[in-house]
């Protein structure tokens, strides 16, 4: 895609469009003239230059790429009009957009029904979902894994629920028997299980927490906020297939959050929440005197805890599934390209004399921490901290991040290594960038040279 023609498109297909209802004059007092915006321009732009390259495969640090041009054109496009998607009235265009577009996310999970809409974060499409868990088991609490995103403990204060954390096992994978222990006491209301932590990609065994959520009357929450779009590759042929057992089971749970702002391509911040059941609407019932007036159906801001989102999320999101859409030959593509990179590095780490794998992948972040000797947790700590800082200091830079692992997650996996402090950092790659499939191997001889230039 020529990004620079598309946007000019745009650009003239918002002011035909905007040319029909007549003719107007600018106030004066947002006049700008070219020569004050080029010097506002340029040192914005020179600002931008404080970031870091998300955009190229050296970079393997945080969860963060750059939209796909047809987002950015969609995005761009309808921000020309600058739609609010709470209501019919602010947004008729993008709302039905969003409609569309949330409907494939649900039909990806394989919900024969939903209600569902997008979110600005997976943070708020996780409190939507724990708001309904409340209200439909009132003075009941939540249960998650140890290792799920710290905002299920925030969420629970903000909505003075009781958030109970589950230990995990050696793969970073809820622990059912301490689940199941605690369902026992009859104090939690519902379970949020995590497709793929963002820790560690680590996928919680939802086809065998189902019978348990079952047996025991409480409903379930899959967090898919970051691995949600790996279910294109549930089952799929070739190294990237994932099992498909865990990735069917959601489309019996109770509610679903998945973010297209990480691996559906979209800007920041587009995050989307789904509940299999409709008549969860109704905790959702207010009502507004001034909006919800033209239209008898439904507005998106009937069934959301947020007011002003905007539609241009939807209208991005919507343009990029026309042409990649949620299915196996469309993004499983692009997410198959990362599961084969971390598979590869992973392959390449293990056979190292300088680095070693923390546990093996099963989405597209690999963990891995610097041989070092004597093995103890104060010097991996320290390693891995050196090749961090040093890794982006260095003329040919790599882009890496580090994950705090405690004693015990760390000595399950590493017995060997001597537990002399409460945990350690460990390097920690994420490969979401398809392009990150052909630069693996440089990747790893740069990192391994880096960790064999460390001071013994």
């Amino acid at each position: 895609m020529d990004l620079q023609h598309w946007l000019g498109r745009a650009n003239d297909a918002i002011q035909r469009w905007a040319d029909d209802f007549g003719p107007y004059e600018r106030h004066p007092s947002l006049l700008v003239g070219d020569d004050r915006f080029a010097a506002a321009f340029e040192e914005f732009t020179g600002r931008l230059k404080d970031n870091y390259p998300f955009f190229h495969p050296h970079y393997a640090g945080q969860m963060l790429k750059p939209p796909h041009p047809a987002a950015v054109v969609g995005y761009l496009t309808a921000m020309l009009i600058n739609p609010n998607n709470h209501a019919l009235d602010g947004g008729p265009a993008t709302a039905r957009m969003e409609r569309e577009a949330v409907a494939r996310l649900a039909a990806m999970f394989g919900y024969d029904t939903h209600l569902g809409h997008l979110t600005t974060s997976g943070t708020i499409a996780n409190l939507e979902a724990l708001f309904v868990a409340r209200e439909l088991h009132p003075g009941r609490g939540i249960a998650y894994s140890a290792d799920a995103h710290y905002t299920h403990g925030r969420m629970c204060r903000v909505l003075e629920m009781e958030g109970h954390a589950v230990p995990t096992d050696d793969r970073g994978r809820m622990n059912l028997e301490a689940l199941e222990d605690l369902l026992r006491g009859g104090r939690v209301g519902t379970v949020v299980l995590t497709a793929g932590t963002t820790g560690l990609g680590a996928v919680d065994p939802v086809h065998e927490a189902l019978p348990l959520t079952e047996r025991y009357g409480v409903r379930l929450h899959v967090d898919a906020a970051y691995g949600g779009f790996f279910t294109l590759l549930a089952g799929a042929e070739g190294p990237e297939g994932l099992a498909p057992e865990p990735w069917r089971a959601i489309a019996r749970c109770d509610s679903i959050v998945v973010d297209p702002h990480k691996h559906g391509l979209q800007p920041y911040g587009c995050g989307a929440v789904l509940f299999r059941d409709p008549e969860v609407g109704r905790f959702y019932l207010h009502d507004s005197p001034y909006t919800y007036f033209t239209s008898t159906d439904l507005h998106l801001g009937e069934i959301s805890l947020e007011c002003s989102r905007a539609g241009a999320s939807a209208a991005a999101l919507w343009l990029t599934f026309q042409l990649l859409p949620p299915t196996p030959d469309g993004l499983g593509r692009v997410l198959g390209a990362g599961r084969r990179a971390a598979l590869r590095w992973s392959e390449l780490i293990s056979t190292s004399d300088a680095l070693e794998l923390y546990q093996e992948p099963e989405l597209d972040i690999v963990g891995y921490f610097p041989a070092v000797e004597p093995a103890t947790l104060t010097a991996v700590d320290a390693a891995s901290a050196r090749v961090l800082a040093d890794g982006m200091a260095d003329p040919e830079p790599v882009y890496l991040s580090t994950l705090k692992a405690d004693r015990e997650a760390f000595t399950a996996r590493h017995p060997k290594v001597t537990a002399d402090a409460d945990g350690a950092r460990i390097l920690r790659s994420v490969l979401m960038k398809p392009e990150s499939e052909h630069h693996v191997e440089h990747l790893h001889d740069r990192v391994e040279r880096l960790t064999r230039s460390q001071p013994v």
